[in-house]
């Protein structure tokens, strides 16, 4: 087993090589990538790889994303230290503790499980306070404490949902994978309303090839 100081030595070079390298710049998003320990949300048999360029399998048939996707979409987002995000898709927590470093309330959901008990225990074991959790169907969002800043999605739907843009703040930004066996990473700006009778604009931005599970339950 590694030590703590090596794991710090590999997170280091993780943002170096796997995150700076390729063009995210963010002092921000950098320190908190140095920051949060990888190697708290992996499987015990996936230790040594915590901190290596790709995504893992957790538990239930789902993933953590590779460092630098993470890395990505919370750089898109652009958040601030008043930020309320709406994170789909919770997972092992690792995506849920970042965002939670960089904003001032991260809204969460999950839809299995398994994970949604896991995660919520791992994170507050860490002592995360500005965390809320739900156990659901991320597709409809969370209607209660809409409007959000910006908004996560880390599980592939086929097409945007729209409850999700209905629960985005006008001049908030979405980070989304959407598509079947092709999946793109898209930036959605949802524009000002200019008056009460017109609908905000959606700019949408293609980033990058992606591959994520897909959303589980969406039509349900």
């Amino acid at each position: 087993m590694l030590f703590a100081k090596n794991y710090v030595t590999l997170r280091r070079k993780m943002v170096q090589n796997q995150i700076k390298a390729r063009g995210i710049d963010n002092p921000d998003v950098l320190a908190v990538m140095r920051k949060v320990e990888r190697h708290l949300f992996v499987k015990p048999e996936h230790l040594n790889v915590a901190y290596q360029d790709g995504a893992l399998p957790i538990d239930c048939d789902q993933t953590i994303s590779q460092p630098y996707i993470v890395a990505l979409m919370t750089d898109l987002l652009e958040l601030t230290p008043t930020s309320k995000v709406l994170e789909i898709g919770t997972g092992c927590g690792y995506q849920t503790a970042i965002l939670a470093e960089l904003a001032r309330d991260v809204y969460s959901i999950e839809i299995i499980s398994g994970l949604a008990k896991s995660a919520k225990a791992r994170l507050e074991a860490l002592n995360y306070q500005n965390i809320h959790f739900k156990k659901g169907n991320g597709y409809y969002g969370w209607q209660e404490h809409a409007p959000y800043d910006a908004m996560l999605v880390a599980a592939a739907p086929v097409d945007i949902p729209e409850r999700l843009i209905q629960q985005l703040e006008p001049g908030g930004r979405m980070v989304i994978p959407v598509g079947g066996s092709d999946q793109n990473l898209l930036l959605i700006r949802k524009g000002l309303q200019t008056d009460e009778n017109s609908a905000p604009s959606l700019e949408t931005t293609e980033i990058i090839p992606v591959r994520f599970v897909p959303m589980t339950g969406e039509l349900n």
